[in-house]
């Protein structure tokens, strides 16, 4: 199955498959072949670290590099290509070393079709496996790690010279929920679902994916094309912060938050040193989103490697072939928003009967909302703004990345939408409609 997403459609793609391999009787993930399994996993990595570096150099880079009040003329992905040329090289090439990874795994970069029912339907060539290992610099794995550390010595370094705006703006204590591996480890393809409270305690401790249902509520609201995912051991409250709440976020400082470690060791020394500098674990900065994010990067990174020295990642020995009739299956990946769900019900013809989607970005709609509200009180008084203020009050959710178009399973531009604008003392002035 391809989800029409291209933004991240191999995420979809692999929480797809994972869905059908449940359906077909090919395992929860993990029944696959080795080989199955690690292409579908470099799949991924391919996918975080191209995602992820798309979103920080193209998207967030420019506040940094520029300052928020810069002229947005040059505050851009553009003016980083004029003012910061080496930088912006560097970004071209390593989203397009995870392009090619993509590629050479799902078939082609965008909309790949790899991933089937109980494992993928081609290995990874020895001449391809060693383009990637070996290849001339800069394209080749080792080069692709080197990068990412220089990423997060970036941020690291920006951190340092603006913590007290790094660390102040929009923060607000709430949940965090993420899959980890069984032994509590980051993972970004398949394990257990687990989520915690403001305070780092778990409030969902290490549960099987397949009943998400049990503990996932999806409240709706009449005025957005958004649901809004809630713990259902704590309800829907509302848009409160808090341990009374039941909203939670995800995506990567939740995962950062919610694992006990990663499993790589670069990665893992930067795990070490965000929280040591942030004060501990859970982290609820929202800007820090960009800091895990760069953490991931090199995480995924790391795998790419790891995956690539594996010669069983060339063995032809690639799929399980299903062994039960079509029911049911439910397939969860942790996409580079967050975490992705999956769930079919189909009939014995294999038809398929219902189909309920928690799309990553949906996951922190309603973290989302509230981080937008804490920035607009706090930086607009009196009801003055100008264009600096408003591009922090953006600053608020560009941290989440967040790709409504899949969060409202609408075309960009092409659903009917009303918008009301009200003044301070809550009296509508204002009402914007597009048919």
């Amino acid at each position: 199955m391809c989800i029409r997403d291209s933004i991240c459609p191999v995420s979809h793609h692999l929480a797809a498959a994972k869905a059908m391999d449940v359906i077909v009787g090919a395992g929860t993930g993990d029944g696959l072949t080795p080989t199955g399994e690690k292409m579908r996993r470099l799949m991924h990595y391919g996918q975080m670290f191209q995602s992820h570096t798309l979103h920080f150099f193209h998207l967030a880079s420019p506040d940094l590099l520029f300052g928020v009040d810069a002229d947005p003329a040059i505050r851009n992905v553009i003016g980083v290509v004029l003012e910061h040329k080496d930088l912006a090289v560097q970004a071209v090439l390593m989203r397009k070393f995870g392009q090619e990874i993509i590629r050479a795994t799902a078939g082609k970069k965008i909309h790949g079709t790899g991933a089937i029912p109980g494992g993928i339907n081609k290995n990874l060539s020895p001449e391809e496996r060693d383009e990637f290992l070996k290849g001339p610099d800069p394209l080749n794995a080792d080069k692709m790690v080197e990068w990412a550390q220089a990423a997060v010595d970036l941020f690291k370094d920006y951190h340092s010279k603006h913590s007290d705006m790094l660390d102040n703006f929009a923060v607000f204590p709430s949940n965090h929920l993420s899959l980890v591996r069984k032994d509590g480890a980051m993972d970004l393809y398949h394990g257990v679902l687990r989520a915690v409270d403001p305070e780092g305690k778990k409030i969902l401790n290490d549960v099987d994916y397949q009943d998400y249902y049990n503990h996932i509520g999806e409240e709706v609201k009449n005025w957005s094309y958004m649901k809004f995912p809630y713990l259902k051991k704590i309800g829907w409250n509302g848009f409160v912060d808090g341990k009374d709440s039941g909203v939670y976020r995800v995506a990567p400082l939740a995962r950062l938050n919610v694992a006990d470690c990663m499993a790589t060791p670069r990665a893992q020394k930067e795990f070490e040193k965000m929280f040591k500098i942030l004060g501990g674990k859970p982290a609820h900065n929202t800007l820090a989103f960009h800091w895990a994010r760069l953490i991931e990067v090199m995480f995924a990174a790391e795998h790419m490697v790891k995956m690539l020295e594996d010669k069983t990642i060339t063995s032809t020995d690639i799929r399980r072939l299903p062994t039960d009739k079509p029911k049911e299956g439910i397939g969860i990946v942790e996409a580079p928003r967050g975490t992705l769900i999956h769930h079919y019900k189909t009939d014995e013809e294999g038809m398929v009967t219902g189909v309920n989607l928690i799309v990553a970005t949906v996951g922190n709609s309603a973290a989302m909302s509230m981080s937008i509200a804490r920035a607009a009180q706090n930086l607009i008084k009196n009801g003055e703004f100008n264009d600096g203020i408003l591009n922090m009050i953006e600053m608020a959710f560009r941290p989440y990345d967040p790709c409504l178009a899949c969060a409202t399973h609408s075309l960009p531009g092409k659903m009917p939408l009303m918008v009301n604008v009200y003044d301070k003392d809550r009296n509508k002035i204002k009402t914007i409609t597009r048919d």
